[in-house]
């Protein structure tokens, strides 16, 4: 297994993960249960440069069968500048207008959506995934990472928390209220990515 930043000819098996981890949420931003929708939007997004779920931002973990897994990360204090392209083409592809609540905010590197192949799952593939982040933005750089959590996912949420992340409160999105964790740089200590 290995993991590198992703490219534009990756946007296939991307858009696929992603909306494991997310279809509610693109149903909500595009005002249509439609997968081949989300999925044409997704695809759209993560093949081009400077917007949230853009390939620039997308971490993928990948073995001999392809790309297992995707962390799509970026840093707080650039939202809504990477949030205009996706609010454009929500508006020219679907005729609405969507400003949504902010999910993260300057001082943290936000992990907006991350997804394993249900094939790859318990297998230590998340696990894997995430120690990866943390030591890239959390060790390396020196900052926080953070990342939503529905309430009623208490596998994820399990997760998360044996991987070093603690609750520090709740945001809304979409009108939904979900629980925001985050490792923080103060707190991390070396034990955590063991």
């Amino acid at each position: 297994m290995s993991i590198r930043l992703a490219k534009p000819e990756d946007a296939k098996p991307i858009a696929a993960l992603m909306l494991l981890a997310t279809k509610d949420f693109v149903f909500t931003f595009i005002g249509e249960k439609s997968i081949s929708k989300a999925t044409q939007f997704l695809e759209r997004l993560i093949s081009e440069p400077g917007n949230q779920y853009s390939y620039e931002n997308c971490w993928i973990l990948e073995n001999e069968d392809g790309v297992i897994a995707v962390a799509n990360v970026y840093d707080g204090a650039d939202l809504h500048k990477l949030r205009a392209p996706v609010t454009a083409l929500i508006k020219s592809w679907f005729k609405r207008d969507f400003t949504p609540e902010d999910e993260t905010s300057s001082g943290e590197y936000y992990i907006d959506s991350l997804a394993v192949r249900p094939d790859q799952q318990g297998k230590g593939v998340g696990s894997k995934i995430l120690r990866f982040l943390i030591h890239e933005y959390v060790t390396k750089q020196n900052g926080n990472l953070g990342l939503l959590v529905e309430k009623d996912n208490p596998y994820a949420k399990k997760l998360y928390l044996k991987t070093g992340f603690e609750i520090i409160g709740n945001k809304i999105l979409t009108g939904k209220t979900l629980e925001h964790l985050q490792v923080r740089n103060t707190n991390y200590s070396i034990q955590n990515i063991g």
